[in-house]
């Protein structure tokens, strides 16, 4: 997987038109490349200014694991929301996560480094590998299997 920008790299307002996630649960900040259907690079970008740290911890900040998860996955949405021709009509939900495994905390300043890789993709169906990365270390690990799903009527962005 290729380094820097490249014709692949989405920016923030690419990754808006292609995922519905907003302030403050969108949690990927630029695409740095990706192959369609195969895989994708993004990062996050973590912030002492995020609220998350008021609470988590107050006295040691820490990114919560559960939001390295949905940061994974979000990446992973990018690439299954490019094959969507009506993608303002669509969500993506979890239907599983198995594996998961942190190694060590991400910390405020912290640039996260996200890669996943389809497995499979059956219809609405997709199951990704993702790994996490700070610095060139691994962070985390997990896969999941998402369902593309109708928006519901009277739903939006």
């Amino acid at each position: 997987m290729g380094e820097g920008r490249t014709p692949n790299s989405i920016d923030l307002q690419g990754i808006m038109q292609l995922l519905p996630h907003r302030y403050p649960i969108l949690l990927v900040d630029r695409i740095l490349d990706y192959e369609r259907c195969q895989w994708i690079r993004g990062i996050k970008n973590v912030s002492i200014n995020e609220e998350i740290f008021q609470g988590h911890f107050p006295k040691r900040p820490v990114f919560p694991g559960v939001l390295i998860v949905e940061a994974m996955a979000q990446t992973g949405g990018c690439l299954m929301m490019q094959e969507i021709q009506d993608r303002d009509k669509k969500v993506i939900y979890f239907m599983g996560i198995d594996g998961v495994k942190f190694r060590k905390p991400v910390l405020p300043g912290d640039q996260l480094v996200m890669e996943c890789k389809v497995l499979q993709m059956r219809g609405k169906i997709c199951k990704l590998r993702g790994e996490a990365f700070v610095d060139g270390a691994k962070v985390a690990e997990a896969e999941f299997m998402s369902m593309l799903m109708d928006l519901e009527e009277g739903e939006g962005r």
